[in-house]
């Protein structure tokens, strides 16, 4: 595993009037940043989930996982039978998976994990008492092995993200980062409360994790609650107005608030390079098209928007100025920003922002440039799909 390290550890980042200071990022979330680790990009599906498969295999005492989606497809039989290989060896093994998006996935396969020792708990269980409240998902990704090293990003447990498949197709377009040393410590503290809402039984473990002297400092941006989510919020909008030179951002689902709307408008228009790559083709047509309806007044303010081409795009990532990053699981729409349980996390140096820009322009290879002039040419079917959808979307 390549490690990407920095020597050195930014608490203000300044260069022309850009400003991005440590001591407001914590102060917006609340928490404090995590310094001295080791962290990796992930920058595909494939990548991902050879880290995946191989940090599961190598665990010694404990394994936590939390997923969105886990499936019973060739990807999550194949992680599925390693685990219980684990729980052979010794390994605690907790599993904590959501009921809406997991809902495919059989009874079988979680009795027959569950039978070989495996401890599985479920979030958001539909309620017939309550049915509004499955509108509220645990849409957190998440791998802790030994309270050590931790996986997070936008994948789910599944063949379209991992590209293990039996008949030739295109793997969805990801991203995931490796984190190890004192933020391990963090978000298997974070797992725990999790697991516990959830009715767990409590994970009586204490780790220590090894520090990497000159490491990268990380903050956790893992929301549960609507006070975590407004914080999210909050910190979307310093960033976006506090940029001073360029946004370059990734969302698999686009459909802004009026706030961050006129955030990345007031971006745009006062001269900072924000570019947006959105999916050519989705896996929710619907949303494909609502996100579209917000094409015109981000041109018009001087946005680029781009659409990937080369397969479903799937990641969530952020750079602002070059320094200031997000990677994980939150899109940049209604259900992310006001319903979901999301994982991420902040990383504050230039190094690892460079390497997340680098991939981002890769990315801008595979993708076709929205030209305005043309755009406005679509056909007319499409504007109606757009603004159909869009107020659809809007009532939900």
């Amino acid at each position: 595993m390549n490690d990407l390290t920095t020597s050195r550890t930014f608490s203000t980042f300044t260069s022309e009037g850009i400003t991005f200071q440590k001591s407001i990022i914590e102060n917006i979330l609340g928490l404090s940043f995590t310094g001295n680790n080791r962290i990796q990009l992930l920058k595909n599906g494939r990548e991902t989930f050879q880290t995946i498969l191989d940090l599961v295999s190598a665990a010694r005492e404990i394994i936590c996982i939390e997923f969105y989606i886990f499936k019973d497809d060739d990807t999550g039989k194949k992680l599925a039978g390693i685990l219980k290989e684990k729980v052979k060896e010794g390994v605690k093994v907790y599993l904590l998976y959501d009921h809406f998006g997991s809902f495919l996935t059989s009874r079988d396969f979680w009795s027959d994990l569950n039978k070989a020792g495996v401890n599985i708990r479920v979030s958001h269980p539909f309620k017939w008492s309550a049915p509004r409240g499955y509108i509220y998902r645990n849409h957190k990704k998440l791998l802790i092995i030994d309270g050590t090293k931790a996986v997070t990003g936008g994948f789910n447990i599944a063949d379209e993200y991992h590209g293990y498949f039996k008949k030739r197709k295109i793997m969805w377009r990801d991203t995931g980062i490796y984190l190890e040393g004192p933020i391990a410590s963090v978000l298997m503290n974070i797992f725990q409360k999790s697991w516990k809402t959830w009715r767990g039984r409590s994970i009586n473990w204490i780790t220590e994790s090894k520090t990497f002297t000159h490491g990268i400092p990380v903050i956790p941006i893992f929301v549960n609650s609507g006070r975590a989510r407004r914080k999210m919020r909050r910190l979307l909008i310093y960033s976006f107005k506090n940029a001073k030179e360029s946004i370059f951002l990734t969302t698999a689902y686009f459909i802004p608030s009026n706030r961050i709307l006129r955030a990345m408008i007031n971006a745009a228009e006062r001269g900072v390079t924000l570019k947006l790559l959105l999916p050519g083709k989705s896996d929710i047509t619907s949303v494909l098209y609502a996100g579209r309806s917000y094409y015109n007044r981000l041109l018009k303010a001087g946005v680029e928007i781009y659409n990937y081409q080369d397969a479903v795009l799937h990641a969530k990532t952020t750079v602002f100025d070059g320094c200031w990053s997000i990677i994980g699981s939150a899109n940049i729409d209604f259900q992310s920003l006001r319903r979901n349980e999301e994982s991420n996390v902040g990383i504050l140096d230039r190094d690892f922002s460079r390497h997340m820009t680098d991939v981002f322009h890769k990315d801008l290879e595979k993708s076709f440039k929205i030209d305005p002039y043309t755009w406005v040419k679509r056909p007319f079917y499409q504007k109606i799909l757009e603004k159909f959808f869009y107020l659809i979307m809007k009532k939900l």
